[in-house]
Formats: C-alpha cells, sequence, structure tokens
C-alpha cells in the first residue's frame, strides 16, 4: 500500500487520549496511526511525506454555529461560501454547519435550506446545515420530514427578536415534538425577549440607543429566564436541546442541573464571551463588538470560563456573522435597527486556545473535545473529529507556544474587521489538511476549489445506538 501523504513525528492529541506518533493518510482518510518508535524502514511508501517535527496533531476543528451568506432584514452579510470556508480552513476549521434560516415571511423553512445548499456548492471544506422554523402552519411537520431526509437533523429557533425570526412558544413546543418523532435536535437561542423590548424601550425613552449601551438593554436575567422556559418544554415533550451562544455562568448551571434530570440538553459558547467583556462598548469602537446576546461584565467570563473548565460547556463555536464596519456604522446610534454578528469562523481556535489553555491551563485533550470532538459527536457528524483509522483525514499541526497578533484587516472572512484585533493570540494552526489535502502549510493557502460536501447527519438516538466501525463508515 502506498499512501498519499504520511505525516511523521507528531503529538496527536485526540480528546480522550494523546500519543507521539505517525499519521497515513489514503483517500481522503485516516489508515493508521503509526506508534512513535516506529523504524522508518517499517513505515509504508507515500506518495508525500510531512514531517510535523513534534508538532501537536489535533482533528479539523467543527464549527456548529456559521451564518454564511445569511440575509437578515437589509443587511446581506458579506461572505459567501467560498470565502467563509476558505477563511474556516485558515483557521483550523475543516467542518462549518450552516443555517438554512428564512430570509422573510415569504421564504419557507424547507425553501431556505434548499437555497443554502445551492450556495454550498462552492465551499471549499466540508458543510453541514440547521434548519429553521419561525411560524408553524400545517406545512412545517412535512417540511420537516423532508429536511430529516436530507440529513439536517436539527432545527433552530430563537426566542427573541419578534416580527423578524423569533417563535412563538407553541411554535417552539410543536417543532420539539416533531424533533423527537424524526430524531432530530432543537437548537435555541434563549433571551427572554419581552424583558429585552421593555428594557430597551426604557433606554430607548431615555435617548440611551447608541451602540454603547448594548450590553445594558440585555441583561444577564433576560437570557437565564428563557433558558428556565425552553428547559421545561424539553423535559415535558422529551426532546434533546442545545443552547446556542451561553454568556453566563447561571444559564449554563440550568442546562447542567436539567441534565442531572435526564434531560439531554447541551450548552455552546462562542470565543468572544470568553476573552471580552462589556468594557468593550466604552472604547473608541464599540460597534465591532455588537452581538446578541452582548458582553458581559469581568466577573461574568470568569465566572463562564470556570464552568468551560470544569466541563460545564459542550461546544465552543464561532456564531460567524459576517457584516462590515460600514453596515455596523450606519445605525451605530441606534441598536435596535443595526446589524448584530461578529466575523469569528478564522479566529475560533487561536481565540478559545488563547482564552482556555494559555491563559487558564485547559488539558489540551478538552480543548480539542470543545473544538472538534463534542460539536461533530452532538450533531452526527460521522467520521468528524477524531484521529483515528476510518475517519476523515482532517488534521490541523500546531506549534502551542507560538503567538500572532490579530490584524483584523488581514484575515480572510470577507470583512474589514475582527473584535479580536490588535490581540496577541496563540494556537494558530501552521497546517491544515481537509479531506486528505493539504491547504494551508507554512503560510501558504492551496485552494483546493469546489470540493467541500454536503455531510449528512445522523440523530442524537441514531449516534448513541451506533459502534464507532458503524459511524465512520456511514
Amino acid at each position: 500500500m502506498t499512501l498519499d501523504l504520511l505525516i511523521t513525528n507528531a503529538v496527536i492529541v485526540n480528546a480522550t487520549h494523546t500519543v507521539t506518533g505517525h499519521i497515513g493518510l489514503l483517500d481522503g482518510r485516516i489508515t493508521a496511526i503509526y506508534d512513535g518508535g516506529t523504524p522508518p524502514d517499517l513505515l509504508p511508501d507515500a506518495r508525500r511525506t510531512l514531517d510535523a517535527a513534534g508538532r501537536t496533531a489535533i482533528p479539523g476543528g467543527v464549527d456548529g454555529h456559521c451564518h454564511i451568506q445569511q440575509v437578515t432584514g437589509s443587511y446581506p452579510s458579506l461572505d459567501t461560501f467560498e470565502s467563509a470556508t476558505i477563511a474556516a480552513l485558515w483557521g483550523g476549521t475543516t467542518t462549518v454547519i450552516d443555517f438554512g434560516i428564512p430570509a422573510s415571511a415569504d421564504e419557507s423553512p424547507l425553501e431556505a435550506a434548499e437555497n443554502k445548499l445551492r450556495l454550498a456548492q462552492v465551499a471549499r471544506c466540508d458543510v453541514a446545515l440547521h434548519g429553521s422554523v419561525v411560524e408553524w402552519d400545517e406545512t412545517v411537520p412535512a417540511q420537516l420530514d423532508r429536511l430529516a431526509e436530507l440529513g439536517i437533523r436539527s432545527v433552530k429557533m430563537y426566542t427573541t427578536n419578534r416580527g423578524t425570526t423569533m417563535a412563538g412558544e407553541d411554535t417552539i413546543l410543536r417543532v420539539m415534538k416533531e424533533m423527537v418523532r424524526l430524531d432530530g435536535l432543537t437548537y435555541i437561542h434563549a433571551e427572554h425577549d419581552a424583558i429585552i423590548a421593555d428594557c430597551t424601550q426604557q433606554h430607548a425613552d431615555a435617548g440611551l440607543t447608541g451602540i454603547e449601551h448594548l450590553h445594558l438593554t440585555r441583561p444577564e436575567l433576560a437570557e437565564t429566564a428563557s433558558v428556565r422556559e425552553v428547559l421545561a418544554m424539553a423535559e415535558y415533550t422529551g426532546a434533546p436541546v442545545y443552547f446556542v451562544h451561553q454568556t453566563v455562568s447561571g444559564a449554563v448551571e440550568l442546562v447542567q442541573e436539567a441534565r442531572s434530570r435526564g434531560v439531554s440538553a447541551y450548552s455552546e459558547t462562542c470565543p468572544h464571551y470568553l476573552v471580552l467583556d462589556e468594557s468593550v462598548y466604552g472604547s473608541g469602537f464599540p460597534e465591532r463588538f455588537a452581538c446578541c446576546p452582548p458582553m458581559r461584565s469581568r466577573e461574568a467570563v470568569d465566572a463562564l470560563v470556570d464552568r468551560v473548565l470544569a466541563g460545564g460547556i459542550d461546544t465552543v463555536s464561532s456564531d460567524h456573522s459576517c457584516y462590515d464596519l460600514s453596515q455596523k456604522r450606519s445605525r451605530k446610534d441606534d441598536i435596535r435597527f443595526m446589524p448584530h454578528g461578529l466575523p469569528g469562523v478564522e479566529t475560533r481556535m487561536p481565540a478559545t486556545f488563547t482564552a482556555l489553555v494559555r491563559d487558564r491551563g485547559m488539558p489540551l485533550q478538552q480543548f480539542v473535545d470543545v473544538f472538534a470532538a463534542a460539536p461533530a459527536r452532538i450533531n452526527g457528524l460521522s467520521g468528524k473529529g477524531v484521529l483515528a483509522p476510518g475517519y476523515d483525514a482532517d488534521i490541523v499541526l500546531f506549534d502551542p507556544a507560538e503567538t500572532r497578533t490579530v490584524d483584523g484587516g488581514a484575515l480572510h472572512m470577507g470583512t474589514d474587521f475582527s473584535p479580536f484585533h490588535g490581540l496577541e493570540l496563540a494556537g494558530w494552526p501552521s497546517t491544515v489538511i481537509s479531506g486528505g489535502r493539504i491547504v494551508l502549510d507554512g503560510g501558504m493557502f492551496s485552494d483546493p476549489g469546489p470540493v467541500g460536501r454536503f455531510i449528512r447527519r445522523l440523530g442524537p438516538r441514531e449516534m448513541q445506538g451506533s459502534t464507532q466501525e458503524e459511524l465512520i463508515h456511514v
């Protein structure tokens, strides 16, 4: 057997164990892991050999929360599936999960997902999809059936943003019941709309609607109150539920308590909530930090990091949304009308590594879990998130000690800023292999072309009931 690629002398880190050795790749998959003590003459021939020289090898990142080429109201995001997936690869992410969110009341959940499937045909890395439901009607069950047939096994709903993406409680409950029937996962953006609407109106009445007031209009209580209500519906229906971008330890604790009662519930956070705090809204460029939920107090950030280190957070995703500063500044005077969301698919790995591993001592195996293994496992992505024979040849090599300073204008995300601009971060990938192809090495990017596959996902029960051998060959 002649391998396509042999990676030698790597420190191979999975979520469960670490070894020193060599990795053999053939036809886009890992064929073998060879012990580091294997004599070179006993290793198989390879068309190309890459010496890791002691660098760390981890599974390619799985970013379970991206908004690519999305239209929200009057603001289209400025990326494409080409630019966003190139940026993902630059940042060590080899699989992204996007959302088919209806752009208006005229677009159905199925139409929104089908549109994203068309757009994703130019992707440079693998892509999966979440569906989304805004309002229940009699056609929704059949649409969810079709989404499941396509391999789209999760549906996102918002508990806020009335008039655009918000789903009412009746809709959420009904969709949860359908997802139980279909062996699917319910994704929730949890902020209590009535609290936010009232708090925002109070600030508007006082003339305090500028971006510098964002964090004051969306209090922590709005998040915990919504999580509590959604967990009650999940417990009632038996639906697995996944909470996106949690920012406060109280919300994470509610999920942990529900899990102890047998609820299948998961917590996600994002790098910006681990690195930045609400003081950014008093900076000279507060529009760089316009996202919902907003950044929290330094005390809340520290408590959230503690929760992650203690295992209370399952995944760290980017919540990538690619607007530029001109879009942000067009209505920086009124947070009710400006676009919210931050570019982050390229900086997820270094920002998360810096906050958790470098600064707080998280073990590398746990970092691999929140960065790649758990997002793949929870989202039913067989063959992803693990460096082992039979799994996809998605691999990142990096030097944990190397640092770089973020230049928001020099990244590859299709925008002109980063919320981490000027910060020194560690954990940047030096070599990225996606589907067995070396796409990044030594600062040089080789565009693989539109080779990204649409990945059909398994349901939660299906994942739990399958053996490892069955999963990696799906």
